[in-house]
């Protein structure tokens, strides 16, 4: 394939609602059902803090702030939360129907109130759970089998919360994968309202991330680049990055903001994530640059093997095989999975991994990260954006629900064929507004790799 830099406007794709689109509270009323039925457990218990929140987002449309909780979904349709202090208010905000709310101030920051509600012990058991009750717990991640001998028995919980289970009602299993798991997990495939809240926050996570690379200039610090963002608030799912080293310098893409300044030939990377999308873009604060475009085409020529093999029904082994081949080809590889499933966090898992058999299936919102390594000191380069799998049912089911959405995504599609020489399949729906629109130099932000 002959790849060429060439001027190509970003168009704009069409206007957002100023509302992000809501979860009906039936749908989190489905989960929840379906959740603890597939955990088959007396109990479901979901574990939550500040950092750890999209398992029981998903569920209740709840998540913690500053202290952790728990979600517990029981017999004879029992939902309850448990928090503390601060998080016992904000829960008015979760649209599960009939949950319970009890504090267990252990949950609180330390040194608030203890006086009233101090044991978690006593809460749970005011929740309905006791002697030779069985209890899935779901954590913030699980342990696969090669990982330990043990794995069902182990859990990313704090282990208080495991100990006080355990005395209480005996039997705790581990019930992430239940949520969690690349392919079956109820997390990993989501219906037409999650996609549309998801694709509205990819709309304004792009074009915000968008905002920067186009505007930086030499001279800028980094505070000042990040300043173009526009933020008006968007719940974040990583720490807001940015980098930039001078030629043989070592860069490191996750680190925040310096008011270290930009100088033309440095290398430059920066990342946003919002809830439901993250955008990254890396390349060098320059106009043009004749050696590091050669391995910058050839990484785009990975990036369009990635949407030219992934489809409904591909395994994520294929998939990472034949994104890591194309870009061994050029003495590359990936620095992690060649894509990963996104939700509220930035990385649910991965599918994609050598030797999955694990299928990609419509309803999966997806990450195309494929971070190219290694570069010379002083180089970086990236292009991550948000799509989503969708097979005609729910391709349907947007353009009837979310019509704005669905105009979004065919002109989006259409800029990637008719702009970027790269048609995709009918089951990929791109939507960021910025996609597979890749500048290697800053300085020419409107120059980006196409295929001829």
């Amino acid at each position: 394939m002959a790849i060429t830099l060439s001027p190509v406007a970003l168009p704009d794709f069409g206007p957002i609602a100023a509302e992000q689109p809501q979860i009906p509270a039936r749908t989190y009323d489905a989960r929840a059902d379906a959740a603890l039925k597939a955990a088959g457990t007396d109990w479901l218990v979901v574990y939550a803090d500040r950092e750890h929140f999209g398992n029981i987002m998903f569920l209740s449309g709840f998540e913690p702030r500053f202290e952790e909780a728990l979600l517990l979904l029981g017999p004879k349709g029992k939902r309850v939360i448990i928090t503390g202090n601060e998080s016992e208010s904000y829960t008015v905000l979760a649209r599960l129907p009939s949950i319970e709310v009890l504090r267990a101030q252990t949950f609180s920051l330390m040194g608030q109130d203890r006086t009233q509600n101090p044991r978690l012990a006593d809460r749970l058991r005011d929740a309905g759970v006791g002697k030779g009750d069985s209890i899935g717990l779901v954590g913030w991640k699980y342990l696969s089998a090669e990982e330990d001998e043990d794995h069902a028995n182990c859990f990313f919980v704090p282990d208080f919360i495991v100990s006080v289970l355990r005395r209480l009602a005996g039997s705790v299993t581990d019930a992430t994968s239940v949520l969690m798991h690349p392919e079956n997990g109820l997390r990993s495939v989501v219906d037409v309202d999650q996609l549309a809240a998801f694709e509205w926050a990819s709309v304004r996570c792009s074009r915000a991330l968008w905002r920067v690379v186009s505007g930086v200039r030499e001279g800028d610090s980094e505070f000042e680049a990040l300043g173009r963002l526009g933020y008006e608030g968007d719940p974040l799912n990583v720490h807001t990055m940015f980098a930039s080293v001078s030629k043989g310098e070592s860069i490191v893409g996750l680190r925040s903001p310096t008011a270290r300044r930009m100088k033309k030939g440095d290398g430059v990377t920066t990342a946003l994530g919002y809830w439901g999308a993250l955008s990254s873009r890396a390349g060098l604060l320059t106009d043009h640059d004749e050696v590091f475009l050669k391995p910058a085409k050839a990484y785009f020529e990975a990036l369009i093997t990635w949407y030219e093999t992934a489809d409904i029904g591909t395994t994520g082994g294929d998939l990472f095989t034949a994104v890591t081949e194309k870009l061994k080809s050029a003495g590359l590889n990936s620095a992690l999975n060649p894509g990963h499933l996104g939700s509220h966090e930035e990385w649910l898992h991965s599918p994609t991994r050598p030797g999955s058999t694990e299928r990609l299936r419509s309803g999966m919102p997806f990450q195309v990260d494929v971070i190219p390594v290694p570069m010379p000191a002083g180089w970086a380069l990236n292009c991550e954006d948000t799509i989503a799998f969708a097979d005609a049912d729910l391709r349907d089911a947007i353009r009837t629900r979310y019509p704005e959405m669905h105009a979004r995504v065919i002109a989006r599609r259409a800029f990637m064929a008719n702009k970027l020489g790269v048609a995709l399949k009918d089951s990929i729906l791109p939507l960021s507004d910025a996609p597979l629109y890749l500048p290697p130099f800053w300085l020419r932000a409107n120059h980006v790799l196409i295929r001829e």
